[in-house]
């Protein structure tokens, strides 16, 4: 099993991108990739519990559906601590799969060797 990583710093200010980054998580998840989507910058937002609810793109399954399949497939979500905090969200709440970590964790992840795509 290989490890794959999607970078996403996109949310409501770029539904497209944000959609399709997990688009392309789901596909390395069902590939047998042990993956991790790192959300920071405004991407933190989409940890959060109902947000990501109305982001639907043409063509492509609503992104709160697509997460939830990534989370439910073993995907990891990791969330920038400073980005989230910088934004006063509530670190309590998160959405499955959801972990706040600092930016250690993603080199960790890519120290092993890991490609990674950014949206």
């Amino acid at each position: 099993m290989g490890r794959f990583c999607v970078s996403l710093t996109c949310a409501k200010d770029n539904r497209d991108k944000a959609t399709v980054a997990f688009v392309v998580a789901n596909a390395a998840a069902g590939s047998e990739q042990e993956t991790m989507v790192f959300l920071s910058t405004e991407a933190v937002r989409l940890a959060t519990p109902g947000y990501a609810d109305d982001i639907k793109e043409e063509g492509f399954a609503p992104l709160a559906e697509l997460m939830a399949k990534f989370a439910a497939a073993g995907g990891k979500i990791y969330v920038c601590s400073p980005c989230f905090k910088k934004r006063g969200l509530d670190e309590t709440k998160l959405v499955a799969g959801a972990t706040i970590v600092g930016g250690a964790k993603l080199v960790e992840f890519l120290a092993g060797g890991s490609p990674c795509v950014s949206f």
